[in-house]
């Protein structure tokens, strides 16, 4: 009996193609490692109910560059397909999902980074997470001290504005905040026009909304949860995702509201305890504190085969970064009446100002483009299979 991978590329020449033309751009050692394994999981279609790569692979007999990102950035890396399958490590066919997907899926960012040039810092991003923070940290500091002449003194009322004028702060974030935005759309857009799978329509929006917002897809494909460090299925990655996730919204929640409240109410801060804007902002920043926790524990025992080693900096530098800007805000609001108030406005607007420049080149891209790739796979599960095998 021939190998299963022989049998699966015998298939791939024989069967037809996809009804749809796919830009043909060269494949990279790491494309072809993915195309390699997708074909083994064609043939054997064993973990066709664990998420949503499987089915949508399933549509396909050859994998283009186009296709791979697409499945690579559907891929959750929860981990359950590993333990799942029968041709993994020590196997010849060593067939690993998750890791294939994952070094794929940081060569999309960089691919389809805007601008082009800055799709490089991905390729550093923990040094780039470190100077950013550093850059952003001076840069508050030194400008405390010129503004103030003193890092440990407490303003009147608690009011940050004593320290940083709103003007100041709104002339150095929001350009970075817009350029952010900016160059994370344009990314995805150039992402989503490589394979379109046809018109969005509003069914196909809900289910994609849907499975992102409640993390379908890190439930193992049963409910009861992925693999982190072993054979036992965990809901702790999806838990600790989802307070991460939601704790981010609720502190957005909360600039937006005070944003409001300032321009449109002429209500500028301070805010008090029972303010929205504060209520929304200590319960973000707890969620954020308790998730990044979470899933940093997570990260440091997660089974090595289960993911790309070379990203690790990456992935620890973000969730640090969002630690770090959690924690300094909740300390920000706790002691905002005592002399530590400059000192500490200076370290939390420093590491925001971090985490907003390095938004489309680090961690945070693939909430992003994970999204997208939903959508994709809602739209296209709509759409009739663009094969032709046998009576089909």
């Amino acid at each position: 009996m021939r190998p299963l991978e022989a049998l699966a590329r015998e298939a791939a020449a024989l069967g037809g193609g996809a009804a749809r033309v796919i830009p043909i751009r060269p494949l990279t050692n790491d494309d072809s490692e993915v195309a390699r394994v997708l074909q083994i999981c064609n043939a054997c279609r064993y973990c066709e109910g664990f998420c949503a790569v499987f089915p949508a692979m399933t549509r396909r007999l050859e994998f283009a560059k186009a296709d791979i990102d697409y499945l690579a950035n559907l891929c959750h890396n929860c981990g359950a397909c590993l333990h799942a399958c029968q041709y993994a490590p020590p196997h010849e066919f060593a067939v690993n999902v998750p890791q294939a997907m994952a070094r794929v899926r940081v060569q999309t960012y960089a691919e389809y980074a805007w601008p082009p040039a800055l799709g490089a810092l991905y390729k550093r991003n923990g040094l780039t997470l470190s100077l950013a923070l550093a850059a952003g940290l001076a840069l508050f500091l030194v400008l405390a001290v010129v503004l103030q002449g003193s890092l440990w003194r407490a303003p009147p009322h608690g009011n940050f504005y004593a320290v940083f004028p709103h003007n100041l702060m709104v002339g150095l974030f929001a350009p970075v905040f817009v350029f952010a935005v900016l160059a994370l759309g344009i990314g995805v857009r150039r992402f989503w026009n490589e394979v379109s799978p046809g018109a969005v329509t509003g069914a196909a929006a809900g289910e994609a909304a849907h499975d992102a917002l409640r993390l379908k897809y890190l439930d193992g494909g049963h409910g009861e949860g992925c693999n982190n460090a072993d054979d036992a299925y965990t809901l702790s990655r999806r838990r600790f995702h989802h307070l991460t996730f939601y704790g981010f919204m609720l502190c957005f929640a909360a600039t937006s509201v005070a944003t409001l409240y300032h321009y449109l109410l002429g209500w500028p801060a301070p805010y008090g305890y029972a303010s929205l804007p504060k209520l929304l902002g200590m319960a973000g920043g707890v969620a954020l504190v308790v998730g990044t926790t979470g899933l940093l524990g997570l990260n440091l025992t997660r089974h090595p085969l289960q993911g790309d080693a070379a990203q690790k900096p990456m992935d620890r530098g973000f969730i640090a970064l969002l630690f770090l800007t959690a924690a300094s805000g909740l300390a920000l609001t706790a002691l905002r009446a005592s002399d530590a108030l400059a000192l500490l406005l200076a370290i939390h607007l420093g590491a925001v100002m971090a985490l907003f420049a390095t938004l489309p080149y680090g961690k945070f891209a693939h909430g992003v483009y994970r999204s997208a790739a939903l959508l994709k796979w809602a739209v296209e599960k709509r759409q009739p299979s663009g094969l032709r095998l046998g009576d089909d």
